[in-house]
């Protein structure tokens, strides 16, 4: 038997006339028989064949987080596991202070350096990026878990780990808060009644039978409310709610600078009108579906 001959991506796609894009993400599903990643490139043999329009596995595992997590364990680059990493870990830092630039949060998921820069960065804002990168992998894989306390207090684990708050005293990372804090300019729940709070706020929303998209809005919200944790409630509550659309199969969506102050207002309004939030978040929704057809990802 003759040694097997490779091409690569760029000649398959040239051979079976479709873009470098989808024969990565054949690859990295494993259709492409005998198609093999060394480091970052994929070598795929001379004689494989181009596969068929319709994917050979079920709808169920065409989902998005289907495609995250193949995409996740084969160390795809340039897909859809790759830009909801940048975009999301940008955006939530952004909105809560980071001074790192989208280039820059790419750069340190791409190469795990910052890349040289004329302006000082701040170190926190570099741990948080890389911790969010983690926060993102842990939703992925716990996509399907049933949201506990466990879980939630693991994201902040995670995300405020190595940071200038984890050597204070009075800050518990991973833990609820010790000192009152409030969110934009409204009180939040004593630490004292927290553990109480959020044990009520889980056990009503684990024990509905269909979670809606409204669900994982009135969630978030409730638990911006609390506020549980001294500091990085938002970038949890909002990874919080990409893992339930997730898991339920609603197109997650990120919240962009542009849609900040509609995101804020919406949290604010909620009570009385929860049209704002779920219009910002349907809008971010919208941008979401937009990056699924590009990748060929259903919804």
């Amino acid at each position: 038997m003759g040694k097997i001959k490779y091409i690569t991506v760029g000649a398959a796609a040239d051979n079976w006339q479709i873009s470098e894009r989808s024969v990565r993400n054949y690859c990295a599903q494993g259709r492409i028989e005998g198609a093999l990643l060394e480091g970052k490139t994929w070598k795929i043999p001379s004689t494989a064949q181009k596969p068929d329009r319709k994917p050979r596995h079920s709808f169920a595992e065409e989902t998005l987080l289907a495609f995250l997590k193949r995409e996740k364990e084969a160390g795809l680059k340039g897909g859809i596991y790759h830009k909801i990493q940048i975009d999301l870990t940008y955006n939530s830092n952004h909105i809560e202070g980071s001074k790192l630039t989208h280039d820059q949060t790419r750069y340190i998921f791409e190469t795990k350096t910052i890349g040289v820069t004329d302006k000082a960065v701040k170190v926190d804002d570099i741990v948080e990026t890389v911790n969010h990168f983690h926060c993102i992998d842990l939703i992925i894989e716990g996509a399907n878990t049933r949201l506990s306390e466990s879980f939630i207090k693991q994201l902040h684990f995670i995300l405020k780990s190595g940071t200038t708050d984890s050597q204070k005293s009075w800050f518990r990372v991973g833990d609820y808060k010790m000192l009152e804090n409030e969110v934009g300019g409204s009180d939040t729940t004593k630490p004292a009644e927290v553990v109480a709070a959020i044990k009520a706020l889980l056990k009503e929303y684990n024990s509905k039978s269909k979670i809606t998209f409204d669900d994982i809005l009135d969630f978030h919200v409730r638990f911006e409310s609390i506020h549980p944790f001294q500091d990085g409630n938002g970038r949890v509550g909002r990874l919080i709610m990409f893992k339930e659309c997730l898991k339920h199969n609603i197109v997650p969506f990120i919240i962009t600078e542009e849609l900040k102050m509609y995101y804020y207002r919406g949290i604010k309004n909620w009570k009385d009108e929860r049209g704002y939030l779920r219009d910002t978040c349907l809008t971010g929704q919208d941008e979401m579906k937009k990056e699924l057809d590009y990748f060929g990802v259903k919804y």
